[in-house]
């Protein structure tokens, strides 16, 4: 998990050594200023009560020897801190760009299997809560996790120097506080993994409550979703206190120790004083001793909370580190096929599963060959699995038995990216980004010029409704295309897909909310501009496939019939239902 955490510091390396280096020159420099104190303190002490006009000049001169090299170090010290933390800083901030750049760039490769085992929501929390812990977490092992066991060694070290056997004290009750440390994050470990996925829930909740707040309004459910979200919130706080409340336990012992070893170095320091009578004894030493002792504690209480963040974010390391580390289901083949020939599929018992687990087949033996320049038209009931079909086209999955040709080469001995940009797809659920209506339809073609941008939305029927707007194709969509109705986002998604100029394009149900008339003008417009381009209509309307070359009417993951629309009317009863109660219901509106 470490050295797949550790590829994203990449050009951070230099800061994330400087600091730790800085870090070091500063509690070297802080464990020498009780030493000179202690030794100021030992002059100031040794001075007598009288003294000649030379011997004081000595004296003072002597004083003001140590007051300059304590300036020296504190001025040296504070400089060190300064540029630790500022390497710190640019280290952890750095490295949170390079991980979430990674997470992001690493989620762009993955199949739709991939994105299928990992929901939305959580994704964004990865990339962003659990992200922020990491960084956190990162920030102080580069500084606080260096700074407080050099303390601690350098502290001891010199309270030896200073106290001889009385500095044992404080090294007799590190390990019961390092024990007590770890006892209280095996107890709350388990805690922070729950937290995690109830940020998941939480995180779902406003998801579906924002995208969906038309819905929620229309049907009033307000009160609902609050009531749902007050249950995932209060969820995810008792965990939080459960947490909390455990690690509360990490101060009062550390409190307890602090004090507890500062009462037994003043006890046995001031009775070794006052019976000992050795040079090593003295108040200048036990006093700076204290010091020494307030810097170990301290340092050890540091670490503690060094240590609850690392312990806090270690799930958060865990859940990136299965981001970064999924593999792609969907690979280039070794040498791949970079030029798709024509737009003619086949399907060659074609057997689909969403899962290797799965029991049942999505689709089942799909034996389909399509011709370059065909329109062909699907027809099915809601699960008969017409979009399941047309993924397996531009590999969005891949078929679990048999084969899909298009331009008489498998799919999968295709360059992914040669493959997508001549098979486009308008989805069932049309999709614009915020941005001018330019920048929505250049997705198609970014090198596209404005007149390739008009020729495709006047197929489309788009341009018209364009041109009535203020500020024409420099009109802004918001987020989500929210400020243009159905029938326009859909018109303004096909005419993107146009602008790839695809050998096959793929609409599915993508003109369910235009007009019958706007619908029967889109399909002449492609049978007039386009007609060597194969055209898979996926359509609920039979009038938006009847003059399709031919029709495919599917039935609980197979290919019922195949034929003209004369001939399904004539001979398939599912196809001749579909059709006759569309008509009547046409009748009855008339």
């Amino acid at each position: 998990m470490l050295k797949t955490l550790a590829k994203s510091i990449r050009e951070y390396k230099l800061a994330s050594i400087l600091s730790p280096l800085f870090v070091s020159i500063e509690v070297v420099l802080e464990c020498l200023m009780p030493f000179v104190i202690s030794m100021l303190v030992e002059v100031i002490q040794s001075m007598p009560a009288t003294m000649t006009d030379s011997a004081k000049a000595e004296f003072w001169a002597e004083i003001w020897q140590y007051a300059g090299i304590l300036v020296a170090i504190a001025v040296a010290s504070l400089v060190a801190g300064t540029l630790a933390g500022a390497f710190c800083a640019r280290a952890s901030t750095g490295f949170a760009k390079n991980l979430r750049k990674d997470l992001y760039y690493h989620i762009q490769d993955f199949s739709f299997e991939n994105i299928d085992k990992f929901s939305t929501p959580s994704l964004v929390t990865r990339m962003t809560t659990d992200v922020t812990n990491v960084q956190l977490s990162y920030m102080m092992i580069v500084r606080l996790a260096i700074r407080a066991p050099l303390m601690v060694i350098f502290s001891f070290v010199m309270a030896f120097v200073m106290g001889g056997d009385l500095a044992w004290i404080f090294l007799a009750v590190v390990p019961v506080v390092a024990f007590a440390l770890f006892a209280i994050m095996y107890k709350v470990m388990p805690t922070f993994r729950r937290l995690f996925h109830k940020y998941d829930d939480m995180n779902e909740s406003i998801q579906e409550n924002v995208s969906g707040i038309r819905v929620v309004k229309a049907y009033v459910r307000e009160e609902y979703e609050k009531e749902k979200f007050g249950k995932t919130s209060t969820a995810l706080m008792k965990d939080f206190t459960k947490a909390e409340r455990l690690l509360a336990w990490n101060d009062p012992i550390m409190q307890f120790a602090f004090y507890g070893v500062l009462s037994a170095v003043l006890f046995v320091g001031s009775y070794l004083i006052m019976t000992v009578g050795e040079p090593m004894y003295n108040v200048a030493r036990v006093s700076q001793l204290i010091v020494y002792g307030m810097q170990i504690l301290s340092s050890v209480m540091m670490f503690s909370m060094v240590f609850a963040m690392i312990a806090m974010s270690g799930e958060s390391a865990r859940r990136i580190v299965e981001i970064l580390t999924e593999k792609s289901t969907l690979h280039d083949p070794e040498n791949p096929v970079f030029e798709v020939k024509d737009g003619s599929i086949d399907f060659d018992h074609v057997d689909f599963k969403y899962s290797p687990t799965a029991e049942k087949n999505v689709l089942e033996d799909i034996d389909l060959h399509i011709k370059s320049g065909e329109t062909i038209g699907i027809i099915g009931g809601t699960g008969s699995s017409k979009t399941s079909l047309v993924n397996l086209l531009s590999r969005l999955y891949d078929v679990t038995e048999g084969s899909v040709k298009v331009g008489g080469v498998d799919v999968r001995d295709y360059d992914l990216t040669a493959l997508r940009n001549q098979v486009a797809v308008v989805l069932q659920k049309n999709v614009l980004f915020s941005g001018t209506i330019k920048e929505n339809l250049r997705w198609g073609n970014p090198d596209a010029t404005d007149e390739e941008l008009v020729e495709a939305c006047k197929l489309a029927q788009a341009d018209d409704f364009i041109q009535s707007f203020p500020d024409k194709y420099d009109t802004y969509i918001e987020q989500g295309g929210t400020n243009v109705s159905g029938g326009q986002k859909q018109r303004l998604c096909i005419a993107r897909a146009l602008l790839k100029k695809p050998k096959i394009l793929v609409l599915d149900d993508s003109t369910s909310a235009v007009d019958t008339h706007t619908d029967a003008l889109i399909r002449k417009a492609f049978r007039d501009y386009i007609p060597t381009t194969t055209k898979i209509i996926i359509a609920q309307r039979i009038s938006s496939v009847e003059d399709a070359d031919r029709i495919i009417v599917m039935e609980s993951g197979k290919v019922n019939a195949v034929g003209t629309h004369e001939e399904l009317v004539r001979a398939n009863p599912i196809y001749a239902e579909v059709y006759h109660s569309q008509i009547k219901g046409a009748d009855n509106e008339n």
